[in-house]
């Protein structure tokens, strides 16, 4: 499957495609709130571009002066109504998330990031912050709670105590906050966050596209498992990985001082045993 070479604007989400592919929340004048169909086209486009075998990297980030303002509240009564089916309700929007895609993924945060907003960020692989930026996740400050497994992203990343601190007080922090509680892996001018993303995430891309998407989903495995799980999924890995021709190839390409030439692609993803679900289980 390829991408087109450029796509539309979907309400309010732009896709430039490409080895380093950029999605961007695209509501300057709401500072990319989102609305349920805003939602709808990110998990189109995470989709897409996991399913693209020409894509190896993903950027998100936003249009304008905001990375993402959180649920737009300019409706009726806000973002937080009695759910039409409170049976089947969730609140980890959009599908696919950040973290289940095989490909990794780098939130170029480039201002503000609030609520929803910032934890579309906690889903991604590593992020990037504007020094300019405010953000918070502050929905008790809403009459309701994190939400979008912010309690598991946040905690996962950088401690109970330090999740505390964010999602408990609700206020909103600076970007040299990202730094100081570990949320940010750089804090630069808002102007340098984007190439710096794309830089990043083209250093992800770098290696075998399936060695990359099985060591992707092992971090993402690690914290919530055992040592032996994780030496489980290594070894599975391994198992997967040894004596196909990009493990031949990485180690002769290093010998030689010249760039590998992949030939394996997520397309050769495990259809069985511990790969085959997704990492949240």
């Amino acid at each position: 499957m390829t991408t087109e070479q450029q796509t539309p604007e979907r309400d309010g989400v732009r896709v430039q495609p490409g080895r380093i592919a950029v999605v961007t929340l695209d509501r300057p004048e709401r500072l990319n709130a989102l609305t349920g169909r805003a939602i709808a086209a990110l998990s189109r486009a995470y989709a897409d571009l996991d399913a693209d075998d020409t894509v190896r990297a993903i950027v998100l980030t936003g249009a304008g002066r905001a990375f993402c303002s959180g649920a737009d509240l300019s409706r009726r009564g806000g973002a937080f109504q009695t759910p039409r089916d409170p049976a089947t309700y969730r609140s980890s929007p959009p599908r696919p998330l950040a973290f289940q895609l095989r490909k990794p993924v780098v939130a170029a945060v480039n201002g503000h990031a609030v609520g929803l907003g910032m934890t579309l960020a906690l889903h991604c692989d590593a992020r990037i912050v504007a020094r300019e930026a405010k953000w918070g996740v502050v929905q008790v400050r809403r009459g309701v709670v994190p939400d979008a497994l912010a309690h598991w992203t946040l905690t996962r990343s950088v401690g109970t105590a330090r999740a505390a601190e964010i999602l408990l007080s609700g206020r909103l922090f600076t970007g040299e906050d990202a730094i100081r509680l570990g949320v940010a892996n750089r804090v630069l001018p808002a102007t340098e966050v984007l190439p710096a993303a794309v830089e990043l995430a083209a250093e992800m891309a770098a290696g075998s596209p399936l060695s990359v998407a099985l060591s992707k989903r092992i971090l993402w495995s690690a914290a919530d498992g055992s040592a032996s799980l994780v030496d489980d999924l290594e070894s599975e890995a391994h198992r997967l990985l040894m004596g196909r021709p990009d493990a031949l190839e990485g180690g002769q390409a290093a010998f030689e001082g010249r760039d590998p030439e992949w030939t394996a692609s997520v397309d050769d993803w495990p259809t069985d045993g511990p790969f085959a679900g997704p990492p949240m289980g």
